[in-house]
């Protein structure tokens, strides 16, 4: 645990940070924060010990430690909570609603850190350079009677099809990023948002998985899409197809994809998250074959979050000034 003061005391108010391990792990400072009131940051806060911790605090901080109803009900000084995200499902809105207190998130600080991230995982697959270079140190190359190799086929984008589900701020940047290399942009989303400077045909979910060779996933997880790319909608792939998802782990169905990449029906995936994070041991998706599994950091640039710190102490001190901003509640 860190403590830091506010010199000024300005207000007073006590602000708690539940897990800020991953926002600040060394190289992001929480001093916008700290200049805002008494600042106290837990990098991790198990659930059983958040009622304790936050006693007394007038502002929380979490990412995805959970405030539940029952939680938010014994925290008598509480009066705004944080969301270190753009996700708000870890916080109970409609039970701090009815306390009057607001709930703010973070909308915008990721964008070009996810859309960059999926293209790298896309590439990967294209050239897998990690695996080149581990051959050539293990001399490979200096053995060859040739002047090049490659273990892999080694794949272009231009002329290909990316199909991208769920369209928002993410899904737009994907396939700006997409249309430079040259990929025809497919995509599926149920509100059709503002126009694009790129050239995007709209299709329906069934036909945007029959026709890709790249499949990404950017759209929230909610009972409808929960699951959703199953068995069935796997099936429709081609078999040369590669799917990505930087979302949420919930919108597939593990077990399913992970049957579909023993099996071979798609070329392989790569997964930025799972349904349960940390992973656990016994996820059919670590057995499977042609899979690239990355911890959750699509999101952590350096830069994305630099901007979600400030957009954080940008929110507290809206409340401060008595008209908040990002409420989501």
């Amino acid at each position: 645990m860190t403590s830091m003061t506010n010199l000024s005391q300005v207000n007073g108010m006590r602000i708690l940070v539940l897990d800020g391990y991953t926002l600040n792990p060394g190289d992001n400072p929480w001093d916008p924060v700290a200049a805002l009131g008494d600042l106290e940051i837990h990098d991790h806060t198990p659930p059983e010990q958040i009622v304790e911790r936050a006693r007394g605090a007038q502002i929380i901080l979490t990412n995805k430690a959970p405030l539940s109803a029952e939680t938010i009900a014994q925290l008598d000084a509480l009066r705004l909570i944080c969301v270190t995200a753009t996700g708000y499902n870890v916080v109970d809105g409609a039970a701090a609603r009815r306390r009057g207190i607001p709930v703010c998130n973070v909308p915008v600080y990721g964008t070009d850190s996810v859309a960059q991230f999926v293209l790298a995982l896309i590439l990967n697959h294209c050239h897998q350079i990690a695996r080149h270079d581990a051959a050539v140190h293990a001399g490979e190359w200096s053995r060859s009677p040739h002047f090049c190799f490659w273990l892999t086929p080694q794949l272009e984008l231009a002329g290909k099809t990316i199909g991208i589900v769920g369209f928002g701020r993410i899904g737009r940047r994907v396939g700006e990023l997409a249309h430079a290399f040259g990929l025809r942009v497919l995509a599926c989303s149920p509100s059709p948002g503002p126009e694009v400077a790129y050239p995007v045909r709209r299709v329906a979910l069934a036909e945007l998985f029959s026709q890709a060779d790249f499949v990404t996933l950017h759209c929230p997880q909610t009972p409808a899409t929960t699951g959703m790319v199953d068995r069935a909608l796997l099936a429709r792939m081609k078999p040369g197809a590669y799917l990505v998802n930087t979302a949420r782990g919930g919108l597939i169905n593990e077990a399913d994809l992970a049957a579909a990449l023993a099996a071979g029906r798609l070329a392989g995936a790569a997964l930025d998250v799972v349904s349960t994070e940390p992973i656990a041991p016994d996820n059919p998706l670590l057995r499977a074959p042609n899979l690239v599994i990355t911890p959750h950091m699509a999101w952590a640039s350096l830069e994305a979050r630099r901007r979600l710190m400030r957009t954080t102490a940008e929110n507290i001190a809206a409340f401060l000034r008595g008209a908040p901003i990002n409420v989501v509640n």
